[in-house]
């Protein structure tokens, strides 16, 4: 049995050279190399821009989302849309260990976890999509899947019902990133924050704000702030469209007397908001933008167009200990577990 690369190299057919991930094809054969694991794959956890952009090209037609999932999968062996270039992740149960990975990973054939990869650099096969859950982007499957030596992952936390945990797991690098970037007394943004990941920033936000900070919830609708509004999980609701740098700028400027937010997270699955998470954070504020329809080039040159000397942060989805921060808060708190349970699970 071969050992590949730790990082997954030997699996990139196009083009030679690149690591999994900017890969336009890598190599989705189920047979393993000595350092990898496969998994009898479940669920499949797409990513929320990924599959807002499928189900617009599909009208919301489930044989059509299908249909341009399979396909994502033939043409890159993994699921990466190439319009959006993000993935998702999964749960499954682990099939087969490699020999040179035996005894040296928490791991065991026949344990169920949720990959903490993105499916944009996992090998997969699907080999029949058995049902399309478009209100919540989770589709069950029968398939195979790769996890590469360097991939991390989370065993199912058994307290918690499994499609709870992958829909938390799915976005559990924003809340973690929250309570690292989110300091007492500050005036705190979250963009989306009626959303799956917002609501998470939100909790952790008011957590770590005390008494003197302020944590305020941008969504689009009143009636997914009422939702929010009922859990008490911010101080400040304001319905705006993020797409309009002015109204949320104003609106913002509004509800903190002038002094703009220090901390703005932003969790929306649209194009365009940029501005709007550049123009509601003061000069010299910090802005995290988890979502993956952020452009960046949008936002640098977003920002020095109107003089902002503003510190961005890219949404990495991984940070130090993000599983155990994101399940622990759906043991905290009941609201936000109902909430969770009654949307996404």
């Amino acid at each position: 049995m071969k050992k590949g690369c730790p990082f997954g190299t030997h699996r990139v057919i196009e083009p030679k050279g690149k690591l999994p991930q900017p890969a336009t094809k890598i190599d989705n054969d189920m047979g393993i190399y000595s350092n990898e694991i496969l998994i009898d794959v479940q669920t499949l956890n797409i990513d929320s821009a990924s599959f807002t952009q499928i189900k617009n090209q599909a009208g919301g037609d489930v044989e059509k989302i299908k249909e341009i999932m399979n396909s994502i999968v033939d043409e890159r062996g993994k699921h990466q849309n190439p319009v959006t270039g993000s993935g998702g992740m999964l749960i499954g149960t682990i099939e087969k260990i490699g020999p040179d990975l035996k005894g040296k990973i928490d791991l065991k054939e026949g344990d169920k976890i949720a990959t903490l990869v993105s499916l944009s650099l996992t090998p997969l096969r699907i080999d029949e999509i058995l049902e399309v859950r478009k209100d919540i982007d989770q589709v069950d499957i029968k398939g195979k899947a790769i996890l590469f030596e360097s991939g991390i992952y989370a065993v199912l936390p058994t307290d918690l019902p499994e499609n709870l945990a992958l829909s938390v797991l799915d976005v559990a690098g924003a809340p973690a990133q929250a309570a690292k970037l989110v300091s007492p007394g500050d005036n705190v943004l979250v963009i989306g924050g009626a959303g799956k990941s917002g609501m998470l920033c939100l909790y952790e936000a008011r957590k770590r704000v005390g008494v003197t900070g302020k944590v305020i919830c941008l969504g689009h609708s009143e009636k997914s702030l009422e939702r929010v509004r009922k859990a008490d999980l911010a101080d400040i609701y304001i319905k705006a469209d993020a797409t309009n740098a002015t109204e949320v700028m104003e609106k913002v400027s509004k509800e903190t007397n002038g002094e703009m937010a220090d901390v703005t997270i932003n969790t929306v699955n649209v194009d365009n908001t940029e501005m709007s998470s550049i123009l509601a954070t003061k000069d010299d504020g910090l802005i995290y933008f988890f979502s993956m329809a952020t452009n960046f080039t949008k936002a640098a040159l977003g920002a020095e167009g109107v003089g902002r000397d503003t510190k961005m942060i890219i949404g990495n989805g991984y940070t130090k200990d993000h599983s155990e921060i994101a399940l622990q808060i759906m043991r905290e708190s009941k609201e936000l577990r109902k909430i969770y349970e009654d949307l996404y699970a």
